[in-house]
């Protein structure tokens, strides 16, 4: 090749390039697809003052992270202690999060702003967990701390919706009149975990907090106290407290009050006279274990017994059986010694009883119904190891949330050959006045605990025509 064919050849070469490099360059660029998720939380990489800075003065904290941020409820999750008047205002932009103080802060004092599930990234939603800054504005942060536990009184549940508050008057009042010095929440568990306490005596409570005044407003709150004054030093031992409702005695009485009927306009109502009324029967058979109830639509105006006859299977009347009515007068109970399947017949006439709205059988009907078998249910034993017969244990066991069954305890074996099938969750009472039920505490004036229950994790599940045997470790 001479030599200007070859120089020839190394400009086309040279142009060639430089039109691939430029369209190169022209391109739209297209972003990689793919890869794996997202899985991390952000991470704090400065904070403006930073984190457990001594001798604090500023009226605002500036966080930043290696992503962008954004703020979850923040009036909701982030817990400041020792409370202040006047709560923070906290604003995510970009990769930062901004806290403005609103408050005065006290000389010498430690504070936490704990930031709970607030902070995530804002692609994925992963959250900082327990992200929590410090500062005091003396010379040393305060490092005292205090554990604990809080138990749902009547269930012997761990409870984690309640907030845990520190004191610093014994008065009763201060429950209801003052926001307390220190606030904390509960984990999962039902644990709490005070940190960068001062150092003195303190009263300790757990309350349902759904207002967010940090005040006990009402007997429909979760209410929980420690029996004595805590006084914060090193090494403070962990304390339980056991929340419970109060009774409420106006709102039972509102309860319990008959209401007056109300009249419908509907026509097809009106023109329907018959008592509506249902029956606690399985599938047509009577349980062995309780009554035959009748519950009634609207409450009895009117109601005759001896409208009703209780016969056998040959209409033969039977005798030593009751009927009673309860106090909301919308339930009758018939009460017999029930014998394992058998026929008998109720004959209820027409005037056998009347509700407030005026509405009565229709016509003299007979109700036909049968006894359950014994084998229909289960032999059941249960042996207690490690009860405390002291303490008046009482057997509860219950059914979505409800009890079924309840029984005292007088000896660590329990023993019933008739007992309805199912599954149930076991539970302890210590019933420490013997009256057989859960009795709920009063912290005004009288500071008395609830009596106490313990829920065992063991399930039991009753199964017919079978012996149940069942051992429980307490």
């Amino acid at each position: 090749m001479n030599g200007s064919v070859f120089t020839l050849f190394l400009a086309f070469v040279f142009i060639v390039f430089i039109t691939a490099t430029i369209g190169a360059g022209c391109a739209n660029p297209i972003a990689p697809s793919g890869g794996p998720k997202d899985t991390l939380a952000p991470v704090m990489v400065d904070a403006d003052p930073l984190d457990s800075t001594l001798n604090f003065n500023s009226k605002k904290i500036v966080f930043a992270f290696d992503e962008y941020v954004v703020l979850d409820n923040p009036h909701g999750n982030l817990v400041v202690s020792p409370v202040p008047k006047t709560d923070p205002v906290a604003e995510s932009k970009l990769r930062t999060v901004t806290v403005k103080i609103k408050d005065t802060l006290e000389p010498n004092t430690t504070y936490s702003y704990d930031f709970g599930n607030a902070i995530k990234d804002n692609n994925e939603g992963n959250i900082i967990k327990n992200f929590t800054y410090v500062f005091s504005t003396g010379k040393y942060i305060d490092s005292l701390e205090l554990r604990g536990h809080v138990i749902n009184a009547q269930t012997g549940q761990s409870d984690s919706t309640l907030i845990v508050m520190l004191h610093r008057s014994g008065a009763d009042s201060a429950l209801i009149k003052e926001k307390p010095r220190y606030i904390t929440k509960l984990n999962n568990q039902g644990n709490f975990h005070f940190k960068y306490l001062a150092p003195g005596v303190y009263y300790l409570y757990a309350l349902k907090d759904e207002s967010g005044q940090k005040k006990y407003l009402s007997k429909a709150q979760l209410l929980a106290f420690s029996g004595k004054p805590i006084t914060i030093g090193q090494n403070n031992p962990a304390d339980t407290l056991y929340a419970y409702l109060e009774k409420d005695d106006e709102k039972a009485k509102t309860s319990s009050a008959t209401k007056p009927a109300t009249i419908k306009a509907d026509k097809d109502k009106e023109k329907d006279k018959r008592l509506k009324f249902t029956l606690n029967l399985d599938n047509g058979q009577q349980d062995l274990l309780g009554n035959l109830e009748f519950t009634f639509t609207e409450p009895l105006k009117n109601f005759d017994s001896s409208k009703a006859q209780f016969t056998d299977e040959n209409f033969k009347p039977l005798t030593k059986y009751t009927f009673a009515k309860d106090t909301s007068n919308k339930k009758l109970t018939l009460t017999y010694k029930w014998t394992e399947s058998t026929a008998f017949n109720l004959i209820v006439d027409k005037d056998f009883a009347e509700d407030s709205s005026g509405k009565k059988i229709a016509r003299t009907d007979t109700l036909k119904f049968k006894t359950k078998r014994e084998i229909d249910y289960g032999n059941l034993s249960i042996r207690f190891n490690n009860i405390d017969l002291s303490k008046k244990p009482v057997l509860q066991l219950i059914q979505s949330d409800a009890i079924k069954f309840s029984s005292k305890l007088t000896s660590r074996d329990f023993h019933d050959k008739l007992f309805r099938p199912g599954d149930y969750d076991i539970r302890i009472l210590y019933d420490s006045n013997d009256n057989g039920i859960w009795d709920t505490g009063e912290f005004f004036q009288k500071h008395r605990q609830p009596e106490k229950v313990i829920a065992i994790p063991k399930k039991l599940s009753v199964k017919a025509g079978w012996d149940n045997d069942v051992t429980v470790e307490l």
